[in-house]
């Protein structure tokens, strides 16, 4: 790739600033997941309230029901979608503080109430700022866009994750809960450093335009019914593979930090370079032609676990198929992300991406329930060969949906 186009693609203020702002939106959500169980283990609590504590994320999968308010009201500074960010930012910094400041032990309750507080500021931030990356990229900025917000999630979720856990073993937990605090404090600095989106969009008038207006826009298009079932079903394959990925690694004889430093650390580098070089692409090519390339890319990088199960246990086959898995889904995520920011409506892009979002995470949760009997029952080989054919229905809705020739916007016309 020419440095040129590197440069062109990511050197703006309109990009740069998604990274900041998806490190912000990614920061809190393993404080409250898999650190907060690492930290619930350290201090001895019951297994089974640990696993009551799933529930904290339930707010991610909810958020679309109160996004409308989100759309509706704009506070009184930074803007319409600014305003809310930094705002949001501030709360959260609290709330991960005194997170760790309670005592699991000794008042359990209170660690899951301000867990489920952490929570539901961590998804409405994440609503916010996915409308406000939505609402500032130029047409043919979003896949460049898509790519930047990921690439900072995914350095989020690294810091509060996995160097969470280190610093866990210098200091205690509440200086680390703390530190995460400060940092989520520090990122308000992308919020105001931030560019305004160029187009000004008014307001819904009433929180009850708020709650139907998005229905109403996005349904009003005719194939809107078919295209959620092109949402659930675009990435099938992908899920197949990732659902039982983990488990099949540790049946083959891979030891879990042969996993960890692989699958973990070279996969999320992988998984960067797939979505920085895959928003390039689509800036190049167009969202539609991306997502036939990706589209194909990601389904055939499956067979990379189905060679590596007849291989067996080998570190260097291991690392190739991490590599190739990730990085061509990194690119294919790229390009999703960037589709589903063109299908939304400026009105209510709130609303719009968490619906359309929560819409393809229940796809994933349902899709995925199955596969360990799948994989049971077919073993590993023809488990992932199958995985790559799974994607070849969204495959074929590409044809309607994002046609070759069409434009990089979702080829769905209005009804009217």
């Amino acid at each position: 790739m020419k440095q040129s186009n590197w440069i062109a693609s990511y050197g703006n203020r309109r990009v740069l600033c998604l990274v900041g702002l998806g490190f912000s939106s990614g920061l809190p959500l393993a404080l409250t997941a898999s650190t907060l169980q690492a930290w619930l283990v350290t201090e001895k609590v019951n297994l089974g309230v640990i696993g009551l504590f799933s529930l904290v994320g339930l707010p991610y999968a909810l958020k679309v029901f109160w996004s409308p308010f989100l759309d509706r009201y704009t506070p009184p500074w930074l803007g319409r979608r600014r305003g809310w960010i930094v705002l949001i930012q501030a709360f959260l910094s609290l709330s991960i503080f005194f997170l760790g400041r309670c005592s699991p032990v000794s008042f359990p309750l209170l660690v899951a109430f301000m867990a489920m507080v952490t929570a539901f500021l961590s998804a409405s931030q994440d609503i916010v700022i996915d409308a406000y990356r939505t609402d500032v990229l130029r047409k043919g900025e979003l896949g460049p866009g898509a790519a930047a917000g990921a690439v900072g999630y995914r350095c989020a979720m690294l810091v509060s994750g996995a160097l969470a856990l280190i610093l866990s073993d210098h200091m205690a937990w509440r200086h680390v809960y703390s530190l995460m605090a400060g940092v989520m404090l520090f990122c308000s600095v992308f919020t105001l450093i931030a560019p305004e989106p160029e187009e000004r969009v008014v307001s819904p008038k009433s929180l009850k335009e708020a709650v139907w207006g998005p229905l109403l826009s996005y349904f009003k298009r005719s194939g809107a019914v078919e295209m959620l079932l092109f949402i659930l079903i675009y990435k099938l394959g992908n899920v197949m593979a990732g659902t039982m990925t983990m488990p099949f690694l540790l049946s083959v004889g891979f030891s879990r930090s042969d996993v960890g430093m692989v699958n973990k650390v070279f996969g999320l580098l992988s998984t960067i370079v797939g979505t920085l070089v895959g928003g390039t692409i689509i800036s190049e090519i167009g969202i539609n032609r991306s997502l036939w390339v990706f589209g194909f890319a990601q389904a055939f990088s499956n067979f990379s676990f189905a060679v590596l199960s007849l291989i067996g246990k080998s570190l260097p086959a291991l690392v190739v198929a991490i590599g190739i898995e990730n990085l061509c889904g990194g690119m294919g995520d790229a390009a999703f992300i960037a589709f589903l920011m063109s299908l939304c409506d400026k009105r209510f892009t709130a609303t719009q991406y968490a619906l359309l979002t929560s819409f393809m995470a229940v796809g994933r949760v349902v899709a995925g329930a199955p596969m360990g009997a799948a994989a049971q029952a077919l073993g590993w080989p023809v488990y992932f060969s199958l995985s790559v054919f799974a994607a070849v229905p969204g495959l074929l809705l590409l044809t309607r949906f994002a046609p070759w020739n069409g434009g990089g916007k979702a080829a769905v016309p209005d009804a009217g």
